[in-house]
């Protein structure tokens, strides 16, 4: 057994130890990377060859996290792990993202990633080591790929940037980024801040960059220590040299003449350039034309690739006629669904966002039940991208790993405006009816809109964009693009979102797919996004400037009460059986939450009636009785010497014939109460040894004369 290990040491004097040779040896590359008692095999495996007619690169990314890494049993009735998770795919994601561009173009055998957390204690945040453990498998392996790449995490605690933060720095964190990355050039940037500036972002990605070097040359020096410096051979391409060269002559003129013709409708362009495809073809022979189409095809899309690029750099043509910096029409409307607790739509050019908010009692939550999270979610995002909003003729089969990453940025850019301690569960769903670059962003202003109109006070409107770019000779030449349309993000080099309020930047996206991208580019792009964002949020507020001052009248109305914790059970009574009754007599739904030394009590209707009895009858159980005080009390069962008569909600006292009337009352019978009967009864006393209660009704009667006070035997 041949082991290999390389140790990094962090700027903190943390290790990091990549070692391979003992685990999982049949695969083409595996690696287990280590950082304390954090552990992740990572395993890569690529087919020997290409499946005909593949054109692109079919690269699968697993991220899984294992219960047993952290002694846990997973939930559910089969006790064993099941599907990715919503968080489990997010970080297959960042990897997929930072690896796919750095496959050798020609290239399409199937590769197949696998990142398994296999050890954890719970300090050291394993995400943060996926994208290193993924490369480093890639790199002691024969595939092609011209990485390597590391990812890291940077958190910002105190105004101190970190590497790689623990669980429990993170907690303090005002900015969570991971950035991922070549010894040269920056590959992906992903994460969420509050409310942070252009400059502290650029600086987090500067950090990161420095520290992904030092872990990209320990799997260069690690490649090198297996011997895996030389790939393997492959020939996934056959090409026709003469083909090409005609189809260039012949059609980059009219491809060029429709991508500088500054059409703005979409399906128009593409049907103009697809004419000017279909008149090559029908040029050919057809046995010739059927049997090149894949390379027609593809030297096609190449044509109209560099026809568009061109348009921009050497013209400053849009597709579409805009500036590069200038944003598509923009309009809103609010309060769209009259159902709904809140609804907007957003439509920035041939993109569309019909959005809804939904508020919720405690009964809503989202349980979280990861290998190393738990807890609950108080605030959701849903993002649905069916096809019609693109025109495509194909059913919908349920939420893709794009939906889940596209509603996570969304809900990254929002979540930090909601306000403190708000006692609903807010679920924004939003559903793309049309699509041509960046639904993601449409969601975010969207979803603005549709929590102002639910009446959620949320602390600042937030807006996003999108951002394009596209360069040649390394940067020497470039074009920044706001608000990218679909094609400009297909085709262009780089698709960067930002999210924000007026005060600073509250998410980021960046996916990069050239080489050299400076830092000035990045600056430069950073401070157009900004212009960009601030008049989208001018747009927004046009719409509505602030959140509407009340909830809508269909929607619940919640009251937070804090009791103390010894009141809890008061409340709940035997087997739950008080706090049923309320519901059942009041309508409300109640929940009720144990925090530190009190109780937090949740009462929730749509009723106003409703929800105030409920208040009610919950205080007078957790109201303590006070001497001296009257309460109207309801007879509960009568006796020879007197009544038990309940005063307040699970608080009952005698109420003794002798205190009923100044005159003498003879029986209970002649004092004319009955079971159910209401009466005011005065607190004259509560024993100090007993706790039993001493109840008059007497004391709250006039004082009859002493010429008429009965007299004593």
């Amino acid at each position: 057994m041949n082991v290999v290990t390389k140790t990094i040491t962090m700027g903190d004097g943390r290790q990091i130890t990549i070692e391979t040779g003992k685990l999982a040896k049949q695969a083409d590359g595996s690696v287990v990377v280590r950082m304390g008692n954090t552990m992740l095999l990572a395993t890569v495996c690529a087919a020997k060859d290409a499946l005909p007619g593949t054109d692109f690169m079919p690269l699968s990314v697993e991220y899984k996290e294992k219960y047993g890494a952290a002694g846990r049993f997973p939930g559910g009735f089969t006790r064993r792990e099941g599907r990715a998770s919503d968080y489990e795919i997010l970080i297959a994601r960042l990897i997929d993202r930072a690896l796919r561009p750095l496959f050798p173009d020609d290239f399409h055998a199937e590769v197949f990633v696998n990142v398994n957390l296999i050890s954890a204690d719970g300090v050291d945040m394993p995400d943060g080591l996926a994208g290193l453990a993924a490369s480093a498998a890639l790199a002691v392996s024969d595939i092609p790929f011209n990485g390597p790449i590391s990812e890291v995490r940077i958190g910002r605690i105190n105004g101190e940037y970190l590497v790689n933060p623990t669980f429990a720095q993170m907690e303090e964190a005002d900015l969570d980024v991971i950035v991922a990355a070549t010894i040269d050039n920056i590959m992906m940037v992903e994460g969420e801040m509050k409310e942070v500036s252009e400059a502290e972002l650029l600086e987090a990605i500067r950090i990161a960059h420095e520290a992904i070097k030092v872990q990209c040359q320990a799997q260069i020096e690690l490649m090198k220590a297996v011997g895996k410096t030389e790939k393997r051979t492959y020939n996934h391409e056959e090409h026709d040299e003469e083909l090409k060269k005609e189809i260039w002559e012949k059609t980059y003129d009219k491809v060029y003449a429709v991508a500088s013709a500054c059409n703005a409708d979409k399906h128009s362009r593409i049907e103009n350039f697809e004419a000017v495809k279909t008149e090559y073809i029908e040029s050919l022979d057809p046995e010739v034309a059927e049997e090149k189409a894949d390379l027609i095809n593809k030297y096609y899309h190449d044509v109209e690739k560099e026809a568009m690029r061109r348009s921009i750099l050497d013209e400053g043509k849009r597709l579409d006629g805009r500036k590069t910096n200038e944003i598509r029409h923009i309009w809103s409307e609010i309060d769209y669904l009259p159902g709904a607790h809140g609804s907007a739509v957003f439509t920035r050019g041939e993109t569309q966002s019909l959005t809804t908010v939904t508020l919720g009692t405690k009964m809503d939550e989202k349980i979280i039940d990861e290998a190393l999270i738990q807890g609950k979610e108080r605030f959701l995002l849903h993002y649905n991208f069916p096809p019609f909003s693109t025109g495509e003729a194909r059913p919908q089969r349920g939420v893709g790993r794009r939906e889940i990453g596209h509603g996570n940025l969304a809900f990254r850019a929002l979540k930090p405006m909601l306000p403190a301690d708000y006692p609903y569960v807010v679920r924004v769903v939003s559903d793309i009816l049309e699509s041509n670059g960046s639904s993601s962003m449409a969601t975010v202003c969207a979803g603005t809109l549709a929590l102002m109109d639910a009446g959620v006070q949320i602390k600042k409107p937030v807006s996003g964009i999108a951002m394009g770019l596209i360069s040649e000779n390394k940067g020497q030449n470039y074009a920044i693009l706001s608000d990218i349309l679909g094609d400009e993000a297909h085709l262009g080099d780089m698709d960067f979102k930002v999210t924000g309020t007026r005060d600073g930047i509250t998410a980021t996206q960046m996916d990069i797919k050239v080489d050299g991208l400076s830092f000035e580019i990045l600056e430069n792009a950073l401070k157009q996004a900004r212009e960009g964002r601030m008049h989208i949020l001018d747009k927004i507020q046009e719409t509505i400037a602030e959140p509407r001052a009340d909830l809508k009248p269909h929607a619940p109305r919640i009251v937070v009460m804090f009791i103390p914790k010894d009141l809890i059970g008061a409340v709940i009574g035997p087997g739950g059986k008080i706090i049923q009754n309320i519901q059942a007599e009041t309508g409300a739904v109640i929940a009720i939450d144990e925090i530190g030394e009190q109780g937090r009590i949740e009462i929730a209707s749509a009723n106003k009636e409703s929800l105030d009895s409920a208040v009610a009858k919950i205080r007078g159980i957790v109201a303590i009785p006070e001497v001296g005080e009257t309460y109207s009390a309801k007879v509960k069962s009568i006796m020879p010497y007197g009544a038990f008569v309940e005063f307040m909600p699970g608080k009952e006292g005698l109420l003794h014939i002798s205190e009923l009337k100044w005159e003498r009352v003879e029986s209970m019978e002649q004092s004319g109460l009955k079971e159910g009967d209401m009466v005011n009864v005065k607190l004259l006393d509560i024993d100090e040894k007993t706790g039993k209660f001493k109840l008059s009704h007497k004391a709250l009667l006039p004082r009859p004369p002493r010429e008429e006070r009965p007299k004593r035997d």
